[in-house]
């Protein structure tokens, strides 16, 4: 498996594997990602601020999985009912973030999203970053139990600003690296 920046030619696998985690969360009866959002318009945005990342089969190149990294602040991650590892203000520290982490579904339970976020973190030390937030429906046991593999600890929970679903709530998560 290795990892790249994700570019125009990859939009379409990567929407493949979007539509797939859509259809998987309604299947277990989890809304979110269900009002239309990852979009094809967010993934757009994404290659062009060069901000969305693929994990790729090195055998085959094709794309395994995706997810969003960010270095600037989150504005969903502004108010918390809990507390972050690293402190609730902006002043106490930059983070990066991850949105939009999905793996196709025939390399499911192959540690596909574990070795995308120990890119992930390797990619946050590089900018000199030293802690990476998330965050997760609450009813997305799948991904609350990566998270906890990974290392990393729920911290309270958050609403969505902006978007379709703004104001629902999330599950946030922290790892200090």
């Amino acid at each position: 498996m290795r990892f790249q920046r994700a570019t125009q030619k990859h939009l379409d696998a990567i929407m493949n594997i979007t539509n797939e985690a859509k259809a998987q969360l309604k299947r277990m009866e989890i809304d979110q990602w269900q009002k239309g959002y990852p979009s094809k318009e967010v993934w757009e945005e994404d290659l062009k601020q060069e901000r969305a990342y693929i994990a790729l089969d090195e055998s085959t190149d094709a794309v395994m999985g995706a997810f969003s990294f960010f270095t600037s602040q989150d504005p969903s991650y502004k108010q918390i009912d809990g507390a972050w590892l690293t402190g609730d203000s902006i002043e106490d520290g930059s983070y990066a973030s991850l949105h939009r982490v999905c793996v196709a579904e025939n390399y499911k339970g192959q540690g596909v999203v574990g070795r995308m976020f120990d890119f992930a973190f390797d990619l946050t030390r590089s900018f000199g970053i030293t802690s990476v937030r998330i965050d997760t429906h609450p009813d997305n046991k799948p991904m609350m139990r990566s998270l906890s593999k990974a290392g990393f600890v729920e911290c309270g929970f958050i609403r969505l600003v902006g978007g379709v679903e703004d104001g629902n709530i999330r599950i946030a998560f922290e790892k200090v690296l």
